[in-house]
């Protein structure tokens, strides 16, 4: 284990139990040479995912596994390993294998850049080419532009599950189920900067996906309502100065 790693790779899993080993050894070749640490958090799975992480840790030292007691969802997954990583950049992408881990340390470098925008704190994929069926694509679109039209974020991905951002900067925002689907709206009204880097999509390696379209919706539309009454409700200081 890495006493100070300096990037944590969050890959939040719930019945991925196919798809786990080979995205670690993807990751873990991505990033070799670099100080860094890969926390997979099975969200209470109920195939052999937790099984088959446990059983990779004596292989992989970087590896960490999470385990929650009840499902809990993709975002809060996201957030227990955020709080639990030792980095202060953290990276995220899905765990069906459908983000490519060698798009992580081009995204580390955008995000840390010595001539990065002030404040940039999150650099977030942009599929080029989506590896989805019709009616997925479709279904993503249409929402995309209607969030973008709604909360003016400039994504017009909001699904894509690669990103690096600042571990800091992801605490200081408001904890909601469903938010990492608006992350670009709630850093940018948090006063953070990101930028948009197009990256690699595959197909899934095995199993089936968690969302559908219509579920997607009924809960987009509740989201909507309230990150836009969210971003209304803010107030922004400025930063704050110790005198």
């Amino acid at each position: 284990m890495i006493d100070r790693p300096e990037f944590s790779i969050i890959v939040p899993v719930h019945n991925e139990a196919g798809n786990v080993a080979p995205l670690i050894g993807e990751i873990a070749d991505s990033l070799k040479g670099r100080a860094f640490e890969m926390i997979f958090v099975d969200d209470a799975s109920s195939d052999d995912t937790r099984a088959v992480l446990a059983g990779l840790k004596p292989k992989y030292p970087q590896l960490r596994v999470l385990s929650h007691r009840k499902n809990a969802g993709q975002s809060r997954a996201i957030r227990s390993g955020i709080q639990a990583a030792r980095a202060p950049i953290v990276g995220t992408l899905d765990g069906d294998g459908q983000n490519d881990p060698a798009d992580l340390p081009a995204l580390y470098r955008s995000l840390t850049r010595a001539d990065a925008p002030e404040r940039l704190n999150m650099v977030m994929g942009r599929r080029g080419s989506r590896k989805d069926s019709a009616w997925k694509r479709f279904g993503s679109t249409f929402a995309n532009a209607v969030r973008r039209r709604l909360l003016r974020d400039e994504c017009d991905d909001s699904g894509c599950g690669i990103k690096a951002m600042r571990r800091e900067a992801y605490l200081s925002l408001p904890y909601f189920d469903h938010m990492h689907r608006y992350m670009p709206s709630l850093m940018r009204a948090e006063g953070h900067g990101i930028e948009f880097l197009e990256v690699n999509h595959r197909a899934r390696g095995s199993g089936v996906s968690n969302y559908t379209n219509f579920g997607r919706l009924w809960a987009a539309l509740a989201d909507l309502r309230g990150v836009m009454w969210l971003i209304r409700r803010r107030r922004d200081p400025q930063a704050a100065d110790e005198v």
